[in-house]
């Protein structure tokens, strides 16, 4: 069995407390498409200062608040993806203009008129860059325990920043997991 064989779109990967790497350090990247050539997904816990109305106009009245970019990960920051959740009974399959990823959550493209697809979504973000793992690379940081791999609701697409992500999606994974969400920001001030 491979480290990563939990991994599928729509799920979440929650950083451990050890993980030092200032791009990943206490994020939870939704995960939007895993194969053997590699991962893709996105940090859902970091807005940007940057309003989507200066980048994207057309999308900029449409984001879920805050309406700022999030920073989705270090890879392609120039690239913007969006990431929507659909209102209750509506098929990603049946509406133009976007891709399901799992249940009502969804890729949108970007290029698409907002007009027409707003009234089918109960809210949309967008990230600038992605977090991108090639293949093997994820199964051995899940297996060095730098990730926990965990289901997604799909709230967790639009949760807003101030709430605490990370800390919340560890909580609600019963113990002992839940535990690692009372762990110290930085030990030293423990």
């Amino acid at each position: 069995m491979r480290a990563d064989d939990d991994v599928e779109p729509g799920t979440l990967l929650v950083a451990a407390p050890s993980l030092a790497d200032p791009n990943f350090r206490r994020t939870v990247v939704y995960i939007i498409d895993h194969r053997g050539e590699g991962t893709l997904g996105v940090v859902l816990n970091r807005p940007s200062e940057v309003a989507v109305l200066d980048v994207l106009p057309a999308w900029g009245s449409h984001v879920t608040r805050p309406q700022a970019i999030f920073v989705g990960g270090p890879v392609e920051q120039k690239t913007a993806l969006c990431l929507a959740a659909l209102r209750t009974g509506e098929d990603p399959a049946k509406i133009t203009g976007v891709i399901g990823v799992r249940g009502p959550v969804a890729l949108v493209d970007l290029d698409a008129d907002p007009e027409i697809l707003v009234p089918k979504l109960r809210g949309l973000r967008v990230f600038a860059g992605y977090a991108g793992w090639e293949s093997e690379q994820l199964a051995g940081e899940i297996a060095r325990e730098d990730w926990i791999v965990v289901p997604a609701l799909p709230s967790d697409v639009l949760t807003p920043p101030k709430v605490d992500l990370w800390g919340r999606v560890l909580r609600r994974q019963g113990m002992p997991t839940a535990l690692l969400a009372t762990h110290p920001g930085d030990v030293r001030r423990n």
